[in-house]
């Protein structure tokens, strides 16, 4: 007998992950520990959290988002599965209400993508890989800028001309 997963397998994996994201939505945590495998293991963004993180510390790491924005929801865009993985494209909506990352409320709302991965085992996710659009996140709460289409050659040519000197002595 082989552990290969079948067609059918794949597609409960992928009801499973898209029930993991209803189960946040209604900030159901026991719901959403459930679907979690006992020696699961999450992956954030660095930039977020550094660390993997285990069940309880992914649940905190949700809080997180959470308490910034109260009525965050999530949809599944895409998803598609092979083997024991499933991946999807995620759209993130909600309203900065709350402290996050240390930032205190600005009463934005914002809209951002993600992606995320999820490796199963037994029918429940024992890996998850996340990724998110940070610095659309962070450009709709007002942290960052990025050089707009006149200003980008300027900075460009100004960092060339720091590199020609130095090729030039070589």
């Amino acid at each position: 007998m082989t552990n290969e997963p079948t067609p059918e397998t794949v597609e409960r994996n992928k009801a499973v992950s898209r029930r993991w994201i209803e189960l946040f939505n209604e900030r159901d945590e026991a719901g959403q520990a459930e679907v979690l495998a006992p020696d699961y293991v999450g992956y954030a963004p660095a930039s977020l959290e550094p660390a993997p993180m285990n069940g309880e510390a992914w649940a905190r790491f949700l809080d997180g988002f959470v308490e910034g924005f109260p009525d965050l929801q999530l949809t599944v865009e895409n998803a598609v599965g092979e083997g024991d993985l499933v991946a999807q494209r995620v759209h993130f909506a909600g309203t900065h209400t709350g402290e996050f990352q240390g930032l205190p409320p600005t009463n934005r709302k914002v809209e951002f993508s993600g992606l995320e991965l999820n490796r199963f085992v037994d029918g429940r996710v024992a890996e998850h890989w996340f990724q998110l659009d940070a610095l659309g996140l962070l450009q709709q709460l007002g942290l960052a800028a990025v050089p707009g289409p006149r200003l980008l050659p300027r900075i460009l040519a100004k960092q060339v001309k720091k590199l020609r000197p130095r090729a030039r002595q070589r």
